[in-house]
């Protein structure tokens, strides 16, 4: 924390503008270094959160010949603690040339700073105090957001929602607590009398709020992940035609030759703000072929992992062994279904009701290749998966293993404070159990977490964040 870090904060790709940032105590005397306004003056840093013209310089002040300007640019001055990372912070915004950026990266390396770890600046403003824990894997999760619901549930994590409502319930926790020990304490002047109650009735209500945050990981797992898809069907029913019609572009190769697929394709959708990590596999079919027969197999593998089975029929064509197959995989795996019945364009030999084994899938008609049906798809995902939408109003969604786990140990904390009401054991019971669910709770805030896990979380960002 006492070193000046510097990274480049923009992708390593030519583009209009590229930025070098720096934070830490000496970025304004390292900028004072190595660049001078237009009128070729240093650069006056009294006024924070100001824009500055002028050029970056290699070479001494001393020595005018040598001087080699590099660039144009502009630079932001951010006294600390009113920046992102609670310290003196400089930005460089120069032309985007990779070779540009790099060379005044390693000038300021040159005069003082040194290079950043991944996430290092992300994580200075956690340790100042700018940030909990939770708002900066929001960071991280907004970076790499697929769609628009990841990107929205990161933002919202990000402004602090989460950390709301769990600073919430640790005040009420906190102040039961405290009561408690205080009553213990001074048992002349504070009754426990009819605390039991309130007590109760505070753990019943934070019960309550945590078990809704649990809930709603499952679907910001899949918001943030992605719904793992796998398209099944026999040789030749349409599943690329599918997942061209999916993705709006011929990804994969389409023929009228049964069998063309014979490996699996991997391909990520955004479906209507709906990411699909989608595999196209190998018609499921008997065969000799030893090629096809490994693809086959792969498609088996793949969906007995999948969230979400995309099973395509032809409706043109009455169902075969292979459809018989396909029908008792599903049946014997408790996965999510989609039945497309495909070729809807097409006379139909097969309906609903020859498809009774599988009454609990969805069903939807449709031609992929005529793209009849494909918004009905999507639909019926949002159905299966989000109970037919995905509000972001009022709501948040918990998208992180690590913050899930913590408020699962802080709702059995609570769960044992509630039995040890209602069995009437001695009070000082109740403050261990709420304890452990203050503890648990700071965990998703980041209090009292190891460095260990700090670092395994900050080494997943890019190098400039």
């Amino acid at each position: 924390m006492k070193d000046t870090i510097a990274a480049i904060a923009t992708g390593l790709t030519e583009s209009g503008i590229g930025i070098i940032r720096m934070s830490g105590p000496d970025s304004y005397d390292i900028i004072s270094k190595i660049f001078k306004t237009k009128s070729g003056k240093k650069i006056n840093l009294e006024e924070s959160h100001k824009v500055h013209y002028g050029f970056i310089f290699d070479g001494s002040d001393h020595d005018s010949v040598s001087r080699e300007t590099l660039d144009e640019v502009l630079v932001i001055n951010m006294k600390g603690p009113r920046s992102f990372t609670g310290e003196d912070v400089i930005e460089i915004d120069c032309h985007g040339g990779v070779l540009m950026m790099k060379r005044i990266l390693e000038l300021t390396l040159k005069n003082g700073a040194r290079l950043s770890e991944p996430g290092e600046f992300t994580k200075r403003a956690f340790l100042n105090g700018k940030l909990d824990l939770s708002q900066a894997e929001a960071v991280i999760d907004i970076i790499n957001a697929k769609n628009d619901n990841a990107l929205k549930a990161s933002v919202k994590q990000l402004k602090g929602v989460v950390s709301d409502k769990i600073k919430k319930c640790r005040e009420i926790i906190l102040e039961d607590t405290a009561f408690i020990e205080a009553a213990l304490d001074d048992p002349e002047h504070i009754s426990l009398e009819g605390f039991n109650d309130k007590l109760s009735n505070d753990i019943n209500n934070l019960s309550k709020d945590i078990e809704y945050m649990i809930r709603t990981s499952e679907n910001g797992k899949l918001i943030k992940e992605g719904i793992n898809t796998v398209i099944v069907g026999k040789p030749n029913a349409g599943k690329s035609s599918l997942l061209n019609a999916l993705m709006g572009e011929e990804r994969a190769i389409v023929t009228d030759i049964a069998g063309t697929t014979r490996d699996t394709l991997e391909e990520s959708i955004n479906l209507g703000g709906i990411s699909l990590n989608i595999i196209d596999t190998a018609g499921i079919r008997d065969t000799d072929d030893i090629v096809e027969k490994i693809g086959v197999e792969r498609a088996l593998n793949a969906a007995e992992n999948a969230d979400l089975i995309i099973y395509v029929v032809d409706g043109a064509v009455k169902l075969d062994d292979s459809d018989y197959k396909i029908i008792d995989f599903i049946k014997s795996h408790n996965k999510k279904v989609l039945i497309v019945l495909n070729k809807y364009d097409l006379e139909q030999k097969v309906n609903a009701e020859d498809l009774y084994e599988l009454k609990n899938a969805s069903l939807i008609n449709a031609s992929a290749k005529k793209l009849i049906g494909i918004d009905e798809i999507q639909s019926e995902i949002e159905k299966l998966f989000y109970n037919g939408s995905i509000s972001f109003n009022d709501e948040f969604y918990i998208t992180s293993a690590r913050q899930k786990n913590a408020l699962i140990e802080a709702l059995e904390a609570l769960k044992n404070v509630d039995d040890s009401i209602k069995c009437n054991m001695p009070e000082d019971f109740y403050s261990i159990d709420l304890m452990n669910a203050y503890t648990s709770l700071g965990y998703v805030l980041g209090e009292e977490v190891d460095e260990d896990l700090v670092n395994e979380i900050f080494g997943k960002f890019c190098m400039g964040k």
